[in-house]
């Protein structure tokens, strides 16, 4: 929208105001734990001590950090009891901070070389697509392990998925014979965790790959997802 000699009186001043709102919301990210914040709110609601632990800012900084993103209208506060809990506002939150993500990237080159350099540096860290995964579950071909947080598994998974986080997966992958081929995921594209359990699959001589980003993503895509159950062994 740019003002023009045909537009009545005060449209200038309509316009600095929307364009004002338009800088809050964008100002609601100009913080890494803001950032960070979103990013875990993605995967479902938490707690603001889990939150403060998950982000490893001080309970005060977190809470402070989520009046400013609930100022901004982009998460929503639950009291119970003495506990208060932060969801996300809506989808189109995740659906900006994806956008952000790929902006930035193609932006900064510094950005993309980071990327490049800790997520796709061997060819056999390429991820796997979602429809690609989406096929192998309807045949039963392959091991889904959700490597996230156990609450953030319970608040939605990938159907079939076993929740394994990290600290568990050694005395899992223990139980698993070499023709098991694994696919594992987190909370984004950008996340370590999967990368991490894919490097401690094939160090015990186990096929693994990632997956194509994480659960946001895939739900973001339109695909299924549980809600609440833990998968049976």
């Amino acid at each position: 929208m740019r003002l023009t000699s045909g537009q009545p009186k005060g449209s200038a001043e309509v316009e600095r105001s929307l364009y004002g709102q338009f800088a809050r919301v964008a100002m609601a990210f100009a913080s890494p734990v803001r950032v960070a914040l979103v990013e875990v709110l993605c995967q479902g609601e938490r707690s603001v001590s889990s939150l403060a632990q998950e982000v490893g800012a001080g309970l005060k900084n977190t809470s402070a950090q989520l009046r400013e993103l609930q100022l901004a209208g982009l998460v929503a506060p639950r009291r119970n009891g003495r506990n208060v809990y932060y969801r996300l506002a809506d989808e189109d939150v995740c659906h900006f901070l994806a956008a952000l993500r790929d902006l930035t990237r193609h932006r900064l080159p510094e950005v993309d070389s980071l990327i490049r350099q800790h997520f796709e540096v061997l060819p056999e860290m390429e991820p796997m697509p979602r429809e690609v995964l989406l096929a192998r579950l309807r045949t039963g071909s392959v091991l889904v392990l959700d490597v996230r947080p156990r609450e953030e598994y319970l608040a939605g998974h990938i159907p079939q998925a076993r929740s394994v986080p990290l600290a568990e997966l050694e005395s899992f992958l223990a139980t698993l014979t070499p023709e098991v081929e694994i696919v594992a995921y987190c909370r984004g594209p950008y996340c370590v965790l999967a990368p991490q359990a894919v490097e401690a699959c094939r160090l015990r001589g186990l096929t693994a790959r990632r997956l194509d980003g994480g659960l946001p993503e895939w739900r973001l895509a339109g695909l299924p997802v549980t809600v609440g159950t833990e998968e049976a062994a």
